[in-house]
Parts: C-alpha cells; structure tokens; sequence
C-alpha cells in the first residue's frame, strides 16, 4: 500500500480552510442515520463524542474506567499550549509550528502540525466558554508561563491541574450529550477487536468489565481515542489501566502502527523508591520556570550528599553545576524534555546523583522563593508541591526536589493521515492513540492541545466527509463478521484462562518493563537491541506456557484484563524494538549511542530516515512489513538542532 497522507496541496496557511471548504458535508436531516462508536472518553474522545452528537449523529461512547472523568487525561497537570501571543512577546501561529516542527527533531509532518498550530487558538475560547478555570492576571486577562522548547509564554493553565480541568469541561459538554440522548455511555466496558466489513471498519467487539459479557455494536464509523503505550515500560507515569490493546488489535485488523520507537522520557518525576511500585509519579513541567537543576560539581560532594553527611543546603553555589543552565544558556531550565532527561541521566553517569541510588537531580526552588516570596510560588504551584511533600516526606519549600527521568509519553500511534484516517476506512484514531502531530519528541503541554484539536475541531468535518460518501444505509449488526470477531475474542480469553502456570501477570509486565527500559530506554544501541528483541520473544514464549490466570470470564476479573493487556504488551515490544533497530539514526526521544554529535546530541541522518516508520502487520510470529511514508519539508530548513 502507498501512503497517502492526503494533505492538502497550497500555501501551509491555507490548507485547512480550503480542505473543510472541499470536504463533502452531510446535512442535518441525515446526522441522525448515522451511528458513531467512540472508544476512550478522555480529552480527544470526549470533546469527540460531545462535537458530533452536537453536530446530530448517534453516538455510543466507551471507556474502561466507572466514569469518563476518569480518563487518565486528568493526570496532566502543568498547562495547554495555544498561539493567543497575549503577552505580546513575539508568538503567533507559524511560531508554534515552528517550535513543534524543531521539537519533534524534524519528523512530523508540516501539514498536520499547522493545523494543530492554527486550531490552538479556538481551544481556549472554546473551554473558557465551557468553564475551564484558567489563572488569570491581575486585570482578568487569561495568564500564560512558560514551557520547554519555547522562547515565548503560551501555556494556559489551572495551577498544577489543567487536563482534570480541562476534562472536566469536555465531560460536562458530554453530559449534556448523553442527557439529551444524543449519546449512549458504556463504562467500565473494553474494547476487544474492530469488526471490519469489505475492508471497512463497521463496529467493535467488546467486554463488560463487571459481568465478563462478550458484546458487539455496529456503527458507521469508529473513533480510537484510547491514549498511549507507556506501560509497556511497567514504571511509567501513566494510571495502571493505561494500555495499547484497542490500537494494537486494530493493528492487527490492517491499521499500520506508525514510529512505535517513538517514546517520550519525561525529565521531571519523583525517582524510583523500590521494588514496590507499580507506577511513577509525575512532578508537571512547569515547575522549571522557577525551579533550577542542578547537582553538586563533584562526585566527591555526591557522595557525602547520598551518605547523608551533607545537606544540600550545604553546598555553596561555585560547588553547584546548574548544568543545563551552564549547558544551553539560551534555554536554560526550559529545554524541551528529550535533551533535560538524556543530561540528567549524564551527570547521575557521571555519579553525581543525589539520592541512595544515585539516580535523581535536584529541582531546587531558593532562589525563587527569596525573589518572589513563598507565597507567590505557593499560589503558583501549592498542589503539586504537597503532592511531592505527601509522596516522599519532604517540604521542597525548605529542601530542593528530588527529580529523575521517566516514561511518560508515545508519539508513536496507529498511522493516520490528515483527515485522522487509519488505513483501514471508516477507521480513524485520535489525540496520543495516532502518531501524527508530535515528531520524535513531545513539547510540553501540546498534548491536551492535540486531543481537544483532533476531538472539537479536525474530526468532525473529516468524519463528516467520509459519512457523505458511504450512504445512509444501517450497518447490518447481525453480517457474520460479528459473529466471527465475538468468537475470536472469546477464543483468546478461553487460551489465557486455560494455561494455569506458576506465575503472575505482573512477574512478566515487570520482566518485559525492564527489558525495555534497559535497551529501549533513554539510550539504545544495536547490540542492545538484537539482544532485547531475543529476550522478548522468549519471555513471550514463557508468558504463553507459564501464566496463571485465576478465575474464570462470567466475572469482575482484573487478573484477566490485565493477562490480556501484557499479552499485547509483549508483541508490541518487539515492534518497538525493531523500529528502533531499524532507525540508525538519533532523533528527539529516539536516542542511537552510535549517532550523536561530539557535545553528545541527537545526530539525525535526513539523507535516510526524513520518513515515518509505518508497519503492516502480516500474520502471527511473521515478521512486519515496514512501509515509508517520506516527510516533505517546504516551509522549514532542516538544520542541527540547538537549544545553546
């Protein structure tokens, strides 16, 4: 199959707005024949089902979760990027652009990331109409602080708690959806499958969490809004539920995979503690506006600092290294997140960490404080530091912070092209479930931007243009592929409850979380790969021999959702794996020891790899074919890119 992005032809500022003007329209009196399947219900997919039911098609809507308030969307804390330029401080729309095209390290593709840059501006609007309770300045004007990878003040916020904000409101406009009937609200129910049609997706398998019921809905159309993979890492800042089961069983129905190797290190989270954990904890970015890193000059003074003989209040500050101000004095604190994780992975290299296990920098905030007062930075970001304070014991208002990188993001998704289509028709993807607007590397806060772009405004004028071309006529619930899909589901389930091993599910999510974490980490190398996609593929082997699966389907049964999860988990490791051996190039979070610059960067090699990695799947324990689509840069220049 060629890849056709379908992206517009003509000036970059014009493409969308010719685009929605030259896509087919359904009118009113037709919205209501059309039936819309929504599967996740966070920011993409609850401004999704919110727009088209208000628009007048039949939506069913999905999630996993008791309510759609709960979508981990309300994890993200530090804010929402859009081009208002209300500070007058030299931002419009082609800046955002910009610096989203030069964050991803050149490989995203110019047209979608305008679009983003462009719709940005509605979204404010939009959620102040909504209620949203962004901080004001003084004179009631919307506020703004900065992010990493930008020289301008864009990022709206609500303290330390915009996307639960910000979820808040795309759930009331849902609500109001579902009390006028317009939507159908499944919750705590799992996608299972997609059910296609003659090539076209017409509906899902599901399971009901509570009862174990095997269920299937036909629609029109299929949304996936269902977030990323990060928990293939096990330690991840992701809620436990998060997983990749309904995009990759899409993938396995024709939907190519795109850039899987794609994986966001998050440089600001509280460090691992032990053994104990199921999960990391994440401290928002936008504590690095006033907050410094830095760690002691030598390894000697880290040393005393981890004996605890020091502290750190006791080192001076011509025996401190506030290195990435020492390192990129353009950017400072305010790098973007891929070059702050790989210089504090560095110096802890170096033995220069600062806890027990030596794998945590500090995020100090002194200086701010006697600038600014303790009230100014308490107003500012009072409920993330007693988050930190309840999490780890410690006041960081007296002592600095405790940070070290962790997986947080996937920029890698289910392949769509600009009107959010999978390859498989009728089958689109949404917000961090496609791959489509973020490169190698995610700026801060673009990520409630791009699930409320693609849910309120980009998907519901290409659904719409789709819907008009297919006809009105309902999709036949009973054509046995229904049938046929609900019994492969059910066919998978009776296997995993059926092998009664010795050990847990988590004894493997935890084996594959280090395996990954250790040679697809940060840093990866060829060697480190071959020898991880061997190690996969046996712990994959040893999963489907020696897995026990207590209990049975016909009921409330985590121990099996989470057997079916880590059973996708560990396929999708090997792709990843194998897209980033494939990858011999560094760019953005994809970081090849190999090919990196003499000061240590990111060396991307344009000449080869200026292309998504698509990836077909064929069949079982055969390998995926990679297909290429090339990414066309028109209106930005190529070039190294500095942060210095």
């Amino acid at each position: 199959m060629i890849l056709d992005s379908k992206s517009p032809i003509g000036p970059l500022a014009e493409k969308w707005t010719k685009h929605k003007f030259n896509s087919k329209l359904v009118n009113p009196a037709n919205k209501r024949k059309y039936e819309v399947i929504v599967v996740g219900t966070g920011l993409a997919g609850a401004s999704a089902a919110a727009s088209l039911a208000e628009l007048g098609y039949k939506v069913k809507a999905f999630c996993f979760q008791d309510s759609p308030r709960r979508a981990h969307s309300i994890a993200a804390q530090g804010g929402i990027n859009a081009a208002k330029n209300y500070q007058n401080d030299g931002d419009s729309v082609y800046r955002l652009f910009y610096d989203t095209i030069k964050g991803g390290d050149y490989r995203s593709r110019e047209s979608n990331v305008y679009r983003l840059a462009e719709v940005s501006v509605n979204i404010i609007d939009q959620c102040v109409a909504q209620g949203v309770p962004f901080a004001r300045e003084y004179g009631g004007l919307l506020a703004n602080r900065s992010f990493g990878g930008a020289q301008v003040s864009r990022t709206f916020y609500a303290r330390g708690q915009t996307g639960q904000q910000l979820l808040l409101g795309a759930y009331s406009a849902l609500s109001r959806q579902v009390a006028n009937g317009k939507v159908k609200l499944y919750p705590r129910t799992e996608m299972m499958d997609v059910v296609t049609i003659d090539g076209h997706a017409r509906g899902i398998v599901t399971r009901n969490l509570i009862t174990g019921a095997i269920e299937t809905h036909a629609a029109h159309a299929v949304l996936l809004c269902t977030g990323g993979y990060g928990n293939v890492f096990f330690l991840s800042t992701n809620a436990m539920g998060s997983n990749v089961t309904a995009a990759w069983r899409a993938h396995k129905k024709g939907a190519y995979f795109a850039n899987p190797c794609y994986t966001q290190i998050h440089p600001t989270c509280i460090p691992v503690s032990g053994d104990h954990q199921s999960k990391l904890t994440l401290m928002s970015e936008s504590l690095r506006n006033d907050g410094r890193v830095w760690v002691p000059k030598t390894k000697e003074t880290a040393e005393k600092l981890r004996k605890g003989e020091i502290k750190p209040r006791d080192i001076k500050d011509e025996d401190r290294d506030y290195y990435l101000e020492r390192k990129y004095p353009s950017f400072g604190n305010l790098v973007p997140r891929d070059v702050a994780s790989r210089n504090a992975k560095d110096v802890c290299d170096e033995g220069r960490g600062v806890n027990e296990t030596g794998q945590a920098v500090f995020l100090d905030f002194r200086d701010a404080i006697e600038r600014d007062g303790e009230d100014a930075i308490r107003a500012r970001y009072g409920n993330l530091f007693d988050m930190y304070q309840q999490i780890t014991g410690e006041n960081p208002y007296q002592t600095p912070m405790k940070i070290y990188p962790a997986v947080h993001y996937t920029m890698g998704g289910l392949w769509v092209d600009y009107n959010l289509s999978t390859t498989v028709p009728g089958l689109y993807s949404l917000g961090e479930a496609n791959f489509s607007d973020h490169g190698a590397n995610r700026l801060g806060a673009s990520a409630l931007m791009q699930g409320l772009a693609d849910g309120y405004f980009v998907a519901p004028y290409t659904i719409g243009d789709y819907l008009a071309q297919i006809g009105t006529a309902p999709v036949d619930a009973n054509h046995p592929e229904f049938a046929k899909a609900a019994q492969g589901v059910k066919d998978a389930i009776q296997k995993l409850l059926s092998i009664n091993g010795t050990k847990t599910v988590d004894y493997f999510h935890k084996k594959l979380g280090h395996i990954m974490w250790e040679y697809c980490g940060m840093a990866r190398n060829a060697e480190g790969l071959t020898k991880a996609k061997g190690m996969i593929q046996e712990l994959r082997k040893e999963f489907w021999k020696d897995v026990k699966v207590l209990g049975a389907n016909e009921e409330l049964n985590q121990t099996l959702e989470k057997a079916s999860r880590v059973a996708d988990f560990l396929e999708l490791g090997e792709l990843m794996v194998d897209d980033a051996l494939n990858r011999s190039e560094s760019c953005g979070g994809h970081f090849r020891t190999e090919s990196q610059t003499p000061e240590g960067e990111a060396l991307r090699d344009d000449e080869n790899f200026a292309y998504v990695a698509a990836w077909e799947f064929k069949a079982e324990n055969t390998p995926e074919e990679l297909h290429k689509e090339p990414l066309v840069f028109e209106n930005v220049k190529l070039t190294q890119r500095s942060y210095k």
